[in-house]
């Protein structure tokens, strides 16, 4: 059973930047994806950016890409996410994602992530 670990999240101005992280522990395998959702209230969740272990390859939501960056910590299960410039639009509850053997057509799918975080509020507001 993984366990992931969120931190990071908080109020922002537009403009502004955060760092989310998440650590992953028990039951991870080398061949992990990484990765980050998010849901706004009233809508629906959607992917935000993943990283996969083998080859290193990330993966952006159009909304955030040249924004967001993904990158993996130099312990081997910590992710984090990178967020410049925001916009209010980003303000929603952040979910870390893992899965030990994600196949490519499903990184941007949230029902095919075994595990899940808890969440993190992020609020970008003047």
């Amino acid at each position: 059973q993984v366990q992931l670990a969120e931190s990071g999240g908080g109020l922002v101005q537009p403009g502004g930047s955060l760092r989310l992280s998440c650590v992953a522990s028990g039951g991870t395998r080398s061949s992990y994806t990484m990765g980050w959702f998010r849901q706004a209230p009233g809508k629906e969740r959607e992917f935000v950016a993943a990283i996969r272990r083998r080859g290193g390859y990330t993966y952006y939501a159009d909304s955030v890409k040249g924004r967001f960056t993904i990158s993996r910590g130099n312990a081997e299960t910590t992710v984090f996410l990178q967020m410049n410039n925001l916009i209010p639009e980003d303000t929603a509850v952040y979910y870390c994602v893992f899965d030990n053997s994600l196949i490519l057509s499903s990184v941007r799918v949230a029902k095919d992530y075994d595990y899940w975080g808890q969440g993190t509020q992020v609020t970008v507001s003047s």
